[in-house]
């Protein structure tokens, strides 16, 4: 009997097979705690902590092996089960996982998807103290940028404030700001509480955007509003009232703003002698609407008139005086529409259209100049692979210009354009991405083909490192472009290296970044300035940015610094030379701090530039003055008596600091030889702002604070 028992046992483990081996990875990593099963069996194991695993089974003749592992694809093995030792290895292969995977950040300050991590969002622009609510003045906090006091534009690492483009909804906006006085800065034309995200590209930006040969500014307007309410501002220079009216799939909103900045200059000093200071009237109209069960289309309309008078006083004889006058009329009207197509794949495209008017007089003689442009795009994006997304389009930007004075100038330009980008996920940890964009110039017979490419490796499960490389072209400035209208695009190109470490409150960024220009406009001074293409140049500095909303209760802050060396040789400069709007240092500290207990919010920013050189004919060598440092320290309060009602106050350049952006000199010597000169200040020692906000709607507790 005895016998009869050891066969049979003898008989079981010789009837059974042992399944063993290794879990790994592509690349040959282990892969611990994976799952191995015989499929529609109780038979398996999880592996180790070093992907081994081993386990017994009583199956005969053919199995189905899974092997599962979190992150990675299901893989399935067939084999036949003998009673015998099988030894296998397993690789699998990585998900791509949208939550999870690495994405490119050299050049960009992106806060668009909350689902990504995010560096600087809609909020932050209108509760920055010293930007006012101005898209431009909140993002020249950030690195990258320069203080240009006098113009009130985005200067990034180099570039004039024309080679930053904006685009909404990705439709271009060929003049964004609002028009100002000599030396006096400008604003943007558009609020950023209309915006959910924010898109600023110091450098290598996608090939879907063109036209612009430092910086996209890409702003994502709102989708439907979900509550029926009307706003109302009191404000120290005008008013204005808002309605927004929502039902089930859409919402229309209206705003009606009128400002007048009359009282505010008669209550502070100016360095401008204004007759009629700055009138404005602004319409906004906007609407959203859902279209089938994917489908949104949304429409956007800005419409605004301003003007004003000032005296441009001589500068050898005060006494002596100019009149100049300007009236502005602008219309920007945006529709865009997005769908999803199937699983896997959009459609999104869109037209725009800018309009703008300045009539323009100096003493008697007047000048006027017209610009007249729309956009329309059609862009695929989709999933090729569960590794490869696909982005494919084309648009066309078509602008009429005219400039009528003692003698007419004029000309139309068509910018044709296709574009293809993909990004290719070798793993969570490593993406490419490669694009190629072509443009056709009708106006000067142009045809381009600017590459683009970027890789980003994820370092750790928070921090990654990027490189960006990119081609830009950009048609030259209308004031050069009425005088030659064969001149060639300006060309630049883009190397940038970064760093960033990211956790839910807490971001760290160092960059670095070189730039060459090529096809910048020369022109010799004297009765004929001979416009060519000869100018070039080039840009490089390092950048660091630090963010913290977790260290410090209730308070956020950033921290800024950015080195620039750059110089050109354009325009009608006889060398290579630093230009007058670029400084090798920019410093900038914001910090908001929340005061429960008074439900106030506070803002503090302090900004920092080292001097910028400038043109002092009385001096040998040209752009060899150097204006004093620039400091400015602002400050905000946001005040809530009522949940639907806020009180709020700005002031710029609180320590009322005379800060100097260069000067201008007379066109003659004096008695002494000697050209005398201007300094140009700011408009004024500190800008004032006091504004009431109320909210009416069935949600008492629904306020302004977000928009301010």
């Amino acid at each position: 009997m005895f016998t009869t028992f050891f066969l049979m046992i003898t008989l079981t483990a010789w009837s059974q097979t042992e399944i063993s081996g290794s879990v790994k990875k592509e690349n040959g990593e282990p892969i611990p705690f994976a799952n191995v099963l015989i499929e529609n069996t109780y038979d398996g194991t999880t592996a180790d902590e070093s992907g081994k695993f081993k386990f017994q089974t009583e199956e005969k003749d053919s199995v189905t092996i899974l092997v599962r592992a979190l992150g990675f694809y299901e893989r399935r093995l067939s084999m036949i089960a003998k009673g015998r030792s099988i030894s296998i290895e397993v690789s699998l292969r990585e998900q791509v996982n949208e939550l999870s995977a690495v994405t490119i950040s050299a050049g960009a300050f992106v806060a668009s998807d909350e689902s990504r991590r995010t560096v600087f969002r809609a909020v932050d622009i209108a509760t920055t103290a010293g930007a006012t609510a101005d898209i431009a003045g909140a993002l020249n906090t950030l690195p990258g940028t320069q203080k240009v006091g006098e113009s009130g534009r985005l200067f990034v690492r180099g570039g004039e404030g024309n080679e930053t483009r904006t685009f909404i909804d990705g439709m271009v906006v060929l003049d964004a700001y609002s028009p100002s006085g000599p030396n006096a800065p400008s604003r943007g034309r558009f609020l950023p509480f209309m915006f959910k995200g924010t898109s600023f590209s110091t450098g290598g930006y996608s090939a879907e955007f063109g036209q612009a040969l430092s910086s996209a500014l890409v702003l994502d307007s709102k989708d439907n509003s979900e509550l029926t309410r009307t706003d109302i501002g009191l404000l120290s220079v005008g008013a204005d009232v808002t309605h927004t009216q929502a039902w089930k799939s859409g919402s229309a909103a209206a705003k009606v703003q009128y400002t007048d900045i009359r009282p505010y200059i008669d209550a502070v000093e100016q360095n401008i002698d204004w007759k009629k200071a700055p009138v404005s009237i602004q319409g906004i109209a906007a609407f959203r609407q859902k279209v089938g069960k994917t489908g949104m289309l949304k429409l956007f309309g800005n419409f605004n008139e301003s003007d004003f008078s000032l005296y441009n006083h001589d500068i050898d004889g005060q006494r002596e005086k100019q009149l100049y006058r300007l009236n502005n009329k602008y219309e920007y009207i945006n529709a865009s529409y997005k769908s999803v197509l199937n699983q896997n794949w959009i459609v999104k495209g869109g037209f725009s259209y800018t309009g703008t008017r300045n009539d323009n007089t100096l003493d008697n003689v007047s000048y006027n100049e017209a610009e007249h442009g729309t956009h329309s795009k059609l862009v695929f994006e989709g999933s090729i692979t569960d590794r490869v997304e696909l982005k494919a389009g084309a648009e066309a930007i078509a602008r009429i210009y005219s400039f009528k004075s003692d003698a007419d100038n004029a000309f139309d330009e068509t910018i044709g354009a296709a574009f293809v980008e993909a990004d290719l996920y070798a793993s969570n940890n490593f993406v490419t991405r490669a694009g190629l964009r072509s443009e056709f110039n009708s106006l000067n017979g142009d045809a381009t083909l600017d590459p683009r490419l970027s890789f980003a490796y994820k370092t750790g499960s928070s921090s990654q490192v990027s490189f960006a490389y990119g081609t830009f072209t950009q048609s030259v400035k209308n004031e050069w472009l009425r005088y030659n209208t064969e001149l060639a695009s300006e060309k630049a190109q883009h190397f940038i290296l970064n760093y960033q470490r990211t956790s839910d409150r807490k971001t760290f960024r160092v960059e670095s970044y070189y730039k060459i220009y090529d096809d910048l406009i020369k022109f010799n001074n004297g009765p004929d300035p001979s416009f060519n293409n000869g100018g070039y140049g080039y840009a490089r500095g390092l950048e660091f940015f630090w963010r913290d909303s977790e260290s410090i209760k209730n308070t956020d802050y950033w921290l800024s610094y950015s080195f620039l060396d750059t110089k050109r040789n354009y325009l009608n400069f006889d060398e290579s030379l630093t230009p007058v709007f670029s400084s090798a240092h920019n410093f900038s500290a914001v910090g908001k701090y929340f005061i429960r207990e008074i439900n106030s919010q506070l803002g503090v920013t302090y900004s920092f530039a080292s001097g910028r050189p400038f043109n002092n004919p009385n001096l040998a060598r040209m752009n060899a003055g150097r204006t004093p440092a620039y400091h400015d320290l602002s400050f905000n309060w946001s005040y809530l008596p009522k949940p639907y009602l806020i009180v709020y106050l700005s002031c710029t350049n609180l320590t009322g600091r005379d800060n100097i952006f260069g000067y201008e000199y007379s066109d003659n010597r004096n008695e002494s030889g000697v050209f005398n000169s201007r300094a140009i200040r700011q408009p004024a020692p500190r800008f004032i702002f006091i504004g009431i906000f109320i909210t009416l709607s069935k949600e008492k507790s629904v306020n302004q604070l977000p928009t301010l």
